[in-house]
Formats: C-alpha cells, sequence, structure tokens
C-alpha cells in the first residue's frame, strides 16, 4: 500500500502576507518565509521520502531547500499554483470592489484556470504519488494543495474551500484502513528562537 502524502505548503512571501492572490507570478520567500522553511526542518527531522515533488516556483522550490529535501526533490509543473487570469496580485477585498459577491471557488477568475483544470493536476499529482511505496512529499501552494486534498478525499474540488493551510505549514493524508483520510491538517512547525 502507498505510504502518506505530506503537504508542505511554501513559507511566507510579500504577496500570502497581504493576501494578493499570487499563482503565476514567482515570488521569493520574505524573512519570516524563510525563517519557517527552515523550521520545516528540524520538524521532519530528515524524514526520508520515497519522492518528494515540488512545484517549480521559486518560493516552493526554497522551501524545500530550506526544509532539506533539495537536492532529492524533483520539479512537477502540475503542482503550480493556481493560475489566476485577471485577479493574480489583487486581493478578495479589491476584487470586490468590482464583484461584491465574488468567491474564487464559485465564480472562478477570468482569463485563468477554472476549478476542474487545478483539480485535473492535483488528481494527476495524487496519481504520481501513489506509485512509490512509502511517503511521498508534495512541496506547493496553498489553493493547489487544498483542491488535491478535496480529490483525495473523494470530494469536489470546491471543497477544498473547506481546509484553511496557512504558509509554512505541514499536513498529511493517509488513510484509515482502505479509505483516504486527513491524518495531520495545517500543523505549524515554530521556528527556534
Amino acid at each position: 500500500m502507498p505510504g502518506e502524502l505530506w503537504l508542505v505548503r511554501h513559507g511566507e512571501t510579500e504577496w500570502s502576507l497581504s493576501g494578493a492572490h499570487t499563482g503565476r507570478t514567482d515570488l521569493p520567500l520574505n524573512d519570516a518565509g524563510r525563517e519557517r522553511a527552515t523550521a520545516l526542518a528540524d520538524c521532519l527531522a530528515g524524514r526520508r521520502f520515497a519522492l518528494v515533488l515540488v512545484s517549480p516556483l521559486q518560493r516552493a522550490v526554497e522551501t524545500c531547500r530550506l526544509a532539506g529535501y533539495g537536492d532529492a526533490a524533483q520539479l512537477e509543473p502540475n503542482l503550480r499554483e493556481w493560475d489566476y487570469g485577471d485577479y493574480e496580485g489583487r486581493t478578495t477585498a479589491d476584487i470586490r470592489k468590482d464583484a461584491p459577491d465574488w468567491s474564487l471557488w464559485v465564480d472562478g477568475v477570468p482569463n485563468g484556470e477554472s476549478i476542474g483544470q487545478v483539480a485535473a493536476r492535483a488528481q494527476a499529482v495524487i496519481d504520481q504519488a501513489l506509485q512509490p511505496s512509502g511517503d511521498v512529499a508534495l512541496f506547493a501552494h496553498g489553493h493547489i494543495l487544498r483542491i488535491l486534498t478535496a480529490c483525495w478525499l473523494g470530494l469536489p474540488a470546491a471543497d477544498g474551500r473547506l481546509f484553511a493551510l496557512g504558509t509554512g505549514s505541514l499536513s498529511t493524508l493517509g488513510y484509515e484502513r482502505e479509505t483516504q483520510v486527513i491524518t495531520l491538517w495545517n500543523f505549524s512547525c515554530s521556528p527556534k528562537r
């Protein structure tokens, strides 16, 4: 039987701090993001993974490296964040000035990816992660990991809205007998002081 999927959301960036939708814009981690990513190394304590996949965007790659898995990681384009199209770089509050009842999960984005397209990429990652025997680490972004979790649980992709996921967090998906479940969610590894 395959092992658990270890989901690692990248550390904080200036846009994630402000609440701006950050899809394809390739931003680096800020100081707090680097600190949280380094704390992940202590939290994971050199855990061995059968496979480590990382989004090609630098905020995920840098988190993976600082967590101690940069040399083992394979770039996986399907782990890129949702393409927010015209809403890239805008906060929900800003978008709602033009569309007062807008919801990413219900209304989507103009000139970007549909939630179905993101879910198809998430399912492709799950299919790949189920191949090796052992645990698999996925270093990626908030919305893609939330949608991947909904897919893992057999829920509609839009139910990803139910899973809050902080920057620099660690979550695991596994099994209770043969049922796919969440085994840990949104765990924050505390930086050493």
